[in-house]
């Protein structure tokens, strides 16, 4: 298949291109190379996968429209967001530019230039103030408590939309906690790890009490090039449209994670405990079932196993900003 994968020197969109290149897709890599996070990481992530990642932003209607004129995709892979919760409250126009008006152009020239199938990251952001756990798809996901959280509903809301009008075949994945070699340094894993190893304090939100779906990046890209293989059946309504929870379902309190990066860096944590931050929840536990009855997904790697991969790469001098 010709394939795009938008966002393609991201922490999981650059695994996803380099997977998909390996069993032998011709894979179109874009990226936008901004600045929310230092672009040497994802310089890093192109060398190592060994990947030819265009820059392109999804926002610049023209630019997505000539790429689809001349490229010709049997599927998309929709990576290419505005990521993190708490910048949301700081740029929120940001989000507005990428995670909606760039989606709506990725929309427009899947339908202008017949692509099949659409597959795109959504977020666990989406659950928002939903207390009830596991959170399943069929949960209510209509009172988030970031505006990231809202343009990701957006997207899934926007993609429905398309596919009932256009036919377009769609399929969202609602991410939770990904981490792993290679992750954004604004995640837990990098800030605490970079701090632990400095022997800095790390900044523990809602004193410690909070729980996190983790998910290992393989698993990610595992279920993620499935889904890409799956065009969704038709539903009720005749629509080929599917959201789907990705992550771990072994949900892992914080404390309980910064004992395993503690124990894989061999130093102990100085920790700072704060009350929770805005846009932030208590709780994410993924129910995956849906995923794994329909594409067969089933995450292998467990958080001390994940950690310590992780940790590795991360004294490695393949990380370019130990």
């Amino acid at each position: 298949m010709k394939i795009l994968v938008t966002g393609a020197a991201g922490f999981i969109g650059s695994k996803l291109a380099y997977e998909l290149k390996r069993r032998g897709d011709d894979v179109v890599g874009v990226d936008n190379y901004n600045d929310y996070y230092d672009v040497r990481l994802k310089e890093a992530r192109v060398r190592e996968f060994g990947l030819a990642v265009r820059q392109m932003d999804i926002a610049d209607k023209a630019a997505v429209d000539e790429l689809f004129a001349a490229e010709k995709f049997d599927a998309v892979v929709n990576l290419a967001a505005q990521a993190g919760v708490r910048y949301s409250i700081l740029n929120p126009y940001a989000y507005a530019q990428s995670n909606l008006i760039g989606f709506l152009n990725v929309l427009e020239a899947c339908r202008s230039f017949g692509v099949g199938h659409l597959v795109f990251a959504s977020s666990s952001s989406v659950y928002g103030m939903n207390a009830k756990v596991p959170y399943s798809e069929g949960d209510k996901a209509d009172n988030p408590v970031s505006l990231y959280g809202a343009t990701k509903k957006s997207n899934e809301l926007m993609a429905h939309a398309y596919c009932k009008l256009y036919g377009i075949s769609m399929t969202g994945l609602r991410y939770f906690t990904v981490y792993g070699p290679w992750g954004r340094p604004d995640m837990a894993p990098m800030l605490f790890a970079s701090a632990i190893s400095k022997g800095e304090p790390i900044k523990v939100f809602n004193h410690g009490d909070m729980i996190r779906d983790f998910t290992y990046i393989d698993d990610i890209v595992e279920g993620t090039v499935r889904c890409v293989d799956h065009v969704p059946e038709p539903d009720e309504n005749g629509l080929r449209y599917r959201v789907y929870n990705i992550g771990c379902s072994h949900p892992v309190k914080l404390m309980d994670f910064i004992g395993e990066l503690e124990q894989a860096l061999g130093k102990k944590a100085v920790m700072e405990f704060l009350p929770m931050q805005p846009g932030d929840v208590y709780q994410t536990n993924a129910d995956t079932s849906r995923l794994e009855a329909e594409v067969g997904y089933k995450p292998q790697v467990l958080l001390h196993d994940g950690i310590a991969r992780f940790v590795e790469w991360y004294k490695s001098d393949k990380n370019p900003l130990k």
